[in-house]
């Protein structure tokens, strides 16, 4: 099951309408979404791991609260630590009714990383996971909109949210979350959430959307750069047909400029922007390093979840496009690395390539990560 399936059921038809004004809610099995972030998990990090700011904040009657209030300092080797958690203030302040926040989750819980990396190649906008853990009929944040997509999805414990149409005076709609139940919530909505009669914990997912403006602000930084880095001129207070000609000059520079533009090449830039620029997760990395120095033909190998193995033409060569990195390679190897792609599971015998040009290609594809060693 896909992460999109996970969190919305049918993704075709939700993808779709990603971006339309109203509430989607899903209904999925419970142990798929507590699986990416349960209660103990959330207990493990708080207290078993040296977690410091910004990854952890507190919410309390709608106001953050300064990290003095729950943190401490420490010392390795010599070299003060700051902004460590001090699971005891935390803990203290939830008793009175606090909201913990974890974020940026993505970054250093493997599940929740594998769910947004998959996510990020779905719909192609950047993504990122935080949590909420709220004690008992306490509320974190008073009603408030985000400038991002969201998926919410509950992990444990229950949650009543309050959901207002952006744009329409009416009564909000009521959603109760609990494992198993996630929503959809697009940029803008106002909404607020409360705990019920346990602890709740909820993950959101925020969708960062890459939008047209800034597509076209990249592929016209340069000619931007390039018109108008040079000063105004002297006197343009008294005498404005100097500004207005400078202008004028200047806009019909980058009409051109704009006229000239390929559009396939800006959208190959852009992703290659984007598919080079991921932070991807690769467990057992040094691992697969070690082994692939004896790689075997006969190896079983897999393509890491969600790392992307895109191709693109470069005259005589390849570009291979892998999330975090690009590779260029011999042209005659991309017939190869379709199969690469297309193949959940292969082994070097399945290339068709002689045997030493194989394994020199899987080993060097194992070392960027893009494939790992099964077993």
């Amino acid at each position: 099951m896909s992460a999109l399936d996970l969190l919305s059921g049918d993704a075709q038809t939700f993808l779709a309408k990603i971006w339309a004004s109203r509430v989607h809610v899903h209904r999925t099995d419970p142990a798929g979404l507590v699986d990416l972030l349960s209660f103990d998990d959330v207990d493990h990090l708080l207290t078993g791991t040296a977690i410091r700011t910004p990854a952890v904040r507190i919410a309390q009657d709608g106001a953050v609260l300064p990290a003095s209030a729950y943190t401490r300092h420490a010392t390795l080797a010599g070299q003060t630590m700051t902004g460590l958690l001090d699971p005891a203030k935390v803990f203290d302040l939830f008793d009175d009714g606090a909201t913990v926040v974890l974020q940026g989750l993505h970054r250093y819980w493997e599940p929740l990383g594998a769910l947004v990396a998959e996510l990020e190649l779905a719909l192609g906008h950047p993504c990122q996971a935080n949590a909420y853990l709220t004690p008992p009929g306490s509320q974190g944040f008073a009603v408030h909109s985000d400038s991002h997509d969201v998926f919410v999805f509950q992990t444990h414990g229950s949650k009543v949210w309050e959901v207002h149409e952006p744009s329409v005076t009416q009564e909000p709609q009521t959603v109760v979350l609990e494992p198993g139940v996630s929503m959809y919530l697009p940029t803008g909505t106002p909404h607020a959430a409360r705990a019920q009669d346990t602890v709740s914990l909820h993950v959101t997912i925020g969708i960062n959307q890459v939008t047209w403006k800034q597509v076209l602000d990249r592929a016209l930084a340069a000619a931007l750069d390039e018109a108008g880095a040079q000063h105004l001129p002297a006197g343009y207070l008294d005498e404005p047909g100097l500004l207005a000609d400078g202008l004028a000059e200047r806009l019909e520079t980058l009409a051109a400029t704009v006229r000239g533009l390929d559009p396939a090449t800006v959208a190959d830039a852009e992703v290659h922007r984007f598919l080079t620029g991921r932070t991807l997760w690769q467990r057992g990395g040094l691992r697969d390093r070690i082994a692939a120095r004896d790689l075997s033909d006969t190896a079983l190998l897999r393509r890491r979840p969600g790392h992307p193995c895109v191709l693109r033409p470069a005259g005589d060569r390849v570009r291979l496009l892998l999330g975090d990195r690009e590779l260029v390679l011999p042209g005659h190897l991309a017939p190869v690395l379709t199969v690469v792609r297309d193949a959940g599971r292969l082994r070097p015998a399945d290339l068709d390539l002689d045997e030493q040009s194989r394994l020199v290609l899987c080993r060097r594809l194992v070392r960027e990560g893009l494939l790992e060693v099964v077993g």
